[in-house]
This record gives structure tokens, C-alpha cells and sequence, in this order.
């Protein structure tokens, strides 16, 4: 095929950032791919710009043309990214290459995201046939983060076509990340999947950098390798992301790359036909007298192991003594005092753990790291913090995760958490990068002492990982099915909404045990006729016998009610003992006497 025969013919020259240009010169609307549809004069001359500029060959204008990422658009995906391979083809004619452009779909996949495999395969497949209808002479998969994607993607632009593809990764500017020597183990893994011609890096990293990754997928790889660097590092100027690197210096450095042995360089983020045309003429008698790469593959090292953290004290406990949970509630402002004054009287009560949530309904409450770290200092007794999705993108889960570790908050209970717009500020973004299963993934993936992309953390992490589970849920089977992948994905125990009767929760006992994890079953004290009605009627997944309810209602006061509700949760504790790992008590108000006063029936 053409672009294979290009390829072993010698260096080739490959273009720079479409949507750069697309931006310099107005159009702002994003993804920039929709220019393909909306002005597509203007991505023609982007195009003929770098082929002006001395290119080989041009990417298609369609990086981000997936339905995935697309989705709630009023846009034709296939016609977007037909009309993209069209345009590069008008303007490179017979002989010049095009190749079709493809990038991640920007969601995590399951089980850290919600996009299937299915999806995600039928969402690359349809951009693979419609480029290749187009009149693409390849595909070039780029800036892939997760090599798991980039498999899955290669295999469904397989299923499309027959044309050569070539795949690059896109790795961080960290020297420690290079001296693991990740970029030759990903290098290897992207050589052997079906179908690839050419491997290697772009975007993220400048010149300089990429010269390092280009040697050491050079160590690797017989295949031929591409480097498309950025100018260097980006800034932010007036609310968008803008590069200073002139044209003379990111040629001169890019045209290195070709002595490290890369077969096609060409720019990425923040690059022009200017600063093309300036490689171009750095690379002339370069361009068919490639320097002779030699494979130098390293000896197989084994990895050094990772130091093991230790667990934390109720990771121990599970399975060898009845556990007791407390749940306390975290008040507006600063004042902790009862809060902490209520975590001594449980320690010295005997209870094993204190739950604090995190911004539960979302209401405006101390971060719980600060909480949890504050009172493990200060009372000497483990908490189980609540890990909420809604607040923090896919970096800032994972900086919170390492920051809990680092302090020794290690018992982590993943939630998905509430819509801020039920909250205490409804204009308030929700982020909801991933749920709890992502989340129980990520924790299991740290434990493993490594990132969601792949990189070390030096040690493996000690957490302790909780999910919950609701055991009268409007769905039983989807709940059932969540919880099982949660557990497939690395949950330690399960902490189960608050149950009224024996029998729920010995069936919640039963699913948690054929799933093979602990159950710490809930337990909430009713406190008057009034909070017992909210219970039943307004919470979901919460069902208060009749006979309960009858007597609470009957009865004269709140304090009558209270003592009722405490015999009804003391009784159900001492049932719960019997059968589950342990007890998550939940009393109302956060009060700690309350549920001092549901241990004592423990004793």
C-alpha cells in the first residue's frame, strides 16, 4: 500500500495542528472538527496550508469526530468525519497521503467509567468506515492515554478496513516515567496489535522531551516510529490555551528526532504551517537518507517489587471480631468540637471506626480528609471516609486519593454522590467524571501501586475499600449487578442503607456472602413519629414496618418515640451480630449518645 511503501522509503514529513489553525483564524466553535461540516473552505486551506508548507501527508480534520464525544450534538457523525477525509483528500489530490485521524473518546471506560466496550468499539467503527469511504490511505490513532482503549480501538478500525494503521501514545513530561521505562513497555505492546505499521508518541511533551521517548521506543521496535511533539509547554492567556515557541527553535529540535530514528515528525498542539515549513528546510537532505536505526532491546529487567503498605486496622478486623461503624454527621463551619468530643465516647464505648460523609445531599461541609485526619490525630480511633465522584475530575480523585493515603485516612468508602443542584448551591457544577465503581477501581488500581494511566506510585497503597449497597432498591437486580461489579472491581466490605427488620438484613448478609465480602448491615434509630414518616415516605430504599409505625405514632411524645426506636434499634443490633460482619450505626443527628445508647445493647 502507499503509505506503507512511504514509510520504508524514507522520512516523512507530517503536518501540524489543524485546530490551531482553525482557531487563529475564527473559528472557535469545539470540537474543532466541526469546521468540516460548518466551514470547510476553511479546513481546505488548512490542508493546502501545510502541504505549502512541505508535508507528506495531512491528518483528516476528525481527531474528535466520535459519537461519544459528540453525543447530545445535533451532528451527523459519519457525515462529519466523511466530509473531513473528503477535504484532505481534495486538497493532497492522487499522489499526496491522508490519513484518517482518530482519537480517545474522552470517557473513561468501564469499570472506572460508564462507556462499554460495545460503545466504544461503534463508535470508532463508524468513524473508520467513513473515513476509509472518504479516500483515507491509513488511519493514524493518536494521543491515546489508556493502552486498553487503543487496543480496542485498533481492533474495531480493523473490522473496517484493511489499511494500514499507525498508533501513537501520548505520555507525560516526567523523567521518573522514563527511567521505568513505561514508553518502551507501551511501545512493545502497540507493535504487536494486528494491523499497525508505525508506532509512537505525540502531544503533551515538546521536542526535547520527545527525543527521549523516541530513543527508548527505538530500543523496542523495528517498526517505524512517528514524533509529534508540541512547540513546548502551553499557557493560558485570556481563557485559552496559547503557545510561545517560535518556528527556528521547535525545527531545529524537532529535526533531532530523525537522528534518534523517528520515520515521521510532524507537530501537534500549538504547531502551524509556520512552524512546518521551518522543519521542512531543517530536514532537507534528511528527508530520504534516514539514519540506520539500530533495535537495541534491553535485557528483561524485573521490575523492582513494591513496597507494601500495611493495612489499615479495620482491613484487619473484618472476618475476625464484629465490627462496630458509627456514623457521624460533619457540621457547617469550623466548630468540630462535639464532633470530635462524640468520636472519644464511641472509642471508649468500643466502637471500631467513625463514618464521616462527604458533602452528603450536597451541602457545604469541611473537606472529610481534614475531618477524618483530625480526628484520627486527635481521638486515636480509624474513620471510614466517604469518597465522593461529583466534586473532582479523573486528576483530582486521584491527588485526593494520594493525599488521604499520605495523612493515613486509608478506610475509603466510594460513593457516587449527590447532584449538586439539590444542594446548597444549585448553580454548582456536578463532575461525575466517573461513579463509584470507577472509583472502587481506581483505589484497587493504587493499591496496586499504580495510576489510572499506567505510572508508578512507588509503593503499593494500603486502602481499605467500602462500597454501599442498598438492599431495598427500585431495580434489585441492576443493584444486585452493581454491587457485584463492584466487588469484581475491588470492594473489601459493603456497608448496607439502614434496615427495620431481621429478615432484610439477613438477605443483604446472603448477597454480600455469595459475592464473598463482609457486610456491615445499617441501623438507624428512630427518633419521633414525624422523622419516622420522612424515613419511609421520602428516603429512597427504606421500609418501616406498619407495626413500627404504629407504634412510634402512638406514642405521646418525642422522647416516648425516641425510647421506642432505641429498643427497636438495640433489638435489631443484637439480631444483626448474629448473622452479618458487623453494624453500621447511623443515629440521627449525628448523635453519639444515641448511638452509644444502641451499643450498650451489644454488650
Amino acid at each position: 500500500m502507499r503509505l506503507i511503501q512511504a514509510l520504508e522509503s524514507g522520512v516523512l514529513l507530517g503536518d501540524g495542528a489543524n485546530g490551531t489553525f482553525l482557531g487563529e483564524r475564527g473559528f472557535t466553535q469545539q470540537p474543532y472538527d466541526l469546521a468540516n461540516l460548518l466551514a470547510p473552505d476553511l479546513v481546505r486551506q488548512a490542508h493546502e496550508a501545510y502541504f505549502a508548507a512541505g508535508v507528506d501527508l495531512v491528518e483528516t480534520n476528525t481527531f474528535a469526530a466520535n459519537a461519544i464525544r459528540l453525543a447530545g450534538r445535533d451532528v451527523n457523525v459519519r457525515d462529519l468525519n466523511l466530509a473531513g477525509a473528503r477535504l484532505a483528500r481534495q486538497a493532497a489530490g492522487v499522489e499526496r497521503l491522508v490519513l484518517g485521524a482518530i482519537g480517545p473518546c474522552s470517557r473513561a471506560l468501564e469499570p472506572i467509567g460508564q462507556v462499554t466496550v460495545d460503545e466504544l468499539k461503534a463508535s470508532v467503527l463508524e468513524q473508520a468506515e467513513a473515513l476509509a469511504e472518504g479516500g483515507v490511505d491509513g488511519f493514524l490513532l493518536e494521543t491515546y492515554i489508556d493502552m486498553e482503549e487503543l487496543r480496542l480501538a485498533v481492533e474495531a478500525v480493523r473490522s473496517a478496513s484493511d489499511l494500514p494503521i499507525i498508533v501513537s501514545k501520548a505520555y507525560i513530561e516526567e523523567g521518573e516515567m522514563l527511567s521505568e521505562g513505561l514508553p518502551a513497555r507501551c511501545a512493545q505492546e502497540m507493535t504487536d496489535l494486528t494491523g499497525v505499521v508505525a508506532v509512537g508518541a505525540n502531544c503533551i511533551v515538546g521536542p526535547q522531551r520527545m527525543l527521549d521517548l523516541v530513543r527508548m521506543i527505538a530500543e523496542t521496535t523495528d517498526l517505524p516510529i512517528l514524533a509529534f511533539p508540541t512547540p513546548g509547554m502551553p499557557q493560558l492567556v485570556r481563557g485559552a490555551v496559547a503557545y510561545d515557541t517560535s518556528p527556528e527553535y521547535f525545527a531545529k529540535a524537532a529535526a533531532r528526532l530523525v537522528d534518534e530514528g523517528a520515520r515521521l515528525v510532524g507537530g501537534c498542539c500549538g504547531t502551524t504551517p509556520q512552524h512546518i515549513c521551518r522543519l521542512s528546510q531543517e530536514l532537507k537532505g534528511k528527508r530520504r537518507d534516514a539514519k540506520p536505526r539500530v533495535s537495541r532491546l534491553r535485557e528483561a529487567k524485573e521490575r523492582e517489587a513494591l513496597a507494601q503498605t500495611d493495612p489499615s486496622e479495620l482491613g484487619l478486623k473484618l472476618g475476625h471480631k464484629f465490627v462496630v461503624s458509627v456514623e457521624l454527621d460533619v457540621p457547617r463551619g469550623l466548630n468540630l468540637d462535639k464532633l470530635l468530643a462524640g468520636a472519644r465516647v464511641l472509642k471508649v464505648q468500643g466502637a471500631d471506626v467513625i463514618n464521616i460523609s462527604d458533602g452528603a445531599r450536597a451541602r457545604l461541609r469541611m473537606n472529610p480528609s481534614a475531618v477524618a485526619a483530625l480526628i484520627q490525630g486527635r481521638v486515636g480511633i480509624e474513620v471510614t471516609m466517604h469518597f465522593s465522584c461529583r466534586d473532582r475530575n479523573l486528576l483530582a480523585i486521584q491527588s485526593d486519593l494520594l493525599g488521604c493515603h499520605a495523612i493515613g485516612v486509608r478506610n475509603i468508602l466510594a460513593v457516587t454522590g449527590d447532584p449538586a443542584h439539590i444542594g446548597d448551591y444549585p448553580s454548582a457544577t456536578s463532575v461525575f467524571d466517573i461513579d463509584s465503581v470507577g472509583l472502587v477501581r481506581t483505589l484497587s488500581r493504587f493499591n496496586e501501586g499504580i495510576d489510572m494511566a499506567g505510572y508508578s506510585l512507588g509503593i503499593k497503597c494500603g486502602f481499605t475499600i467500602a462500597c454501599a449497597y442498598n438492599p431495598l432498591p427500585i431495580d434489585p437486580a441492576f443493584e444486585i449487578d452493581r454491587l457485584k461489579r463492584k466487588v469484581d472491581a475491588g470492594v473489601h466490605v459493603v456497608y448496607t442503607q439502614p434496615v427495620f427488620e431481621p429478615g432484610l438484613a439477613e438477605e443483604a448478609v446472603e448477597v454480600c456472602r455469595k459475592l464473598g465480602v463482609p457486610c456491615l448491615v445499617g441501623v438507624l434509630p428512630l427518633r419521633s413519629q414525624r422523622h419516622t414518616e420522612f424515613m419511609h415516605n421520602e428516603v429512597p430504599g427504606v421500609r418501616i414496618p406498619e407495626r413500627l409505625r404504629k407504634q412510634i405514632a402512638e406514642a405521646p411524645d418525642d422522647a416516648a418515640a425516641l425510647k421506642i426506636g432505641l429498643a427497636e434499634a438495640r433489638s435489631l443490633a443484637a439480631a444483626i451480630r448474629k448473622c452479618a460482619a458487623g453494624l453500621y450505626i447511623m443515629p440521627p443527628f449525628g448523635s453519639a449518645a444515641i448511638a452509644q445508647q444502641v451499643m450498650e445493647g451489644l454488650a
